[in-house]
């Protein structure tokens, strides 16, 4: 089993800064891939931003391209997502994904996704 758990979520102003983390335990061998998601209010969930196969190659949505900037602490076992330049639009809540064996035309399906984390709000302001 894998235990995820985020932090670091708050309140930020627009062009502010946030740094989530997701701290990973357990049978750390089965989060190959992992991933962050983001969910508003009344929508779906959506991809944010994966680091596949171990870090090899990390791939980010059109919307925050340029702006966020995932990342892993292979010894502390903990996945970051540093958020520079927020837009009220990235206010939702975040989780964490992992995954053993995902392949890349699964990256961004939520429901591929065999562990998640408990979600940290993240709330951007005008």
């Amino acid at each position: 089993q894998v235990h995820l758990v985020e932090a670091g979520g708050g309140l930020a102003q627009a062009g502010g800064s946030l740094t989530l983390s997701c701290a990973v335990s357990g049978r750390t061998s089965n989060t190959d891939t992992m991933a962050w998601f983001r969910q508003s209010p009344g929508k779906e969930r959506e991809f944010v931003a994966a680091l596949f196969r171990g870090g090899v190659r990390t791939y980010y949505a059109d919307s925050v391209k340029g702006r966020f900037t995932a990342s892993k602490d292979k010894v502390k076992n903990t996945v970051f997502l540093q958020m520079n330049s927020l837009r009220p639009e990235d206010t939702a809540i975040y989780y964490c994904a992992a995954d053993q064996r995902l392949i890349l035309s699964s990256l961004r399906v939520p429901d591929d996704y065999d562990y998640w984390g408990q979600g940290t709000q993240v709330t951007v302001s005008s």
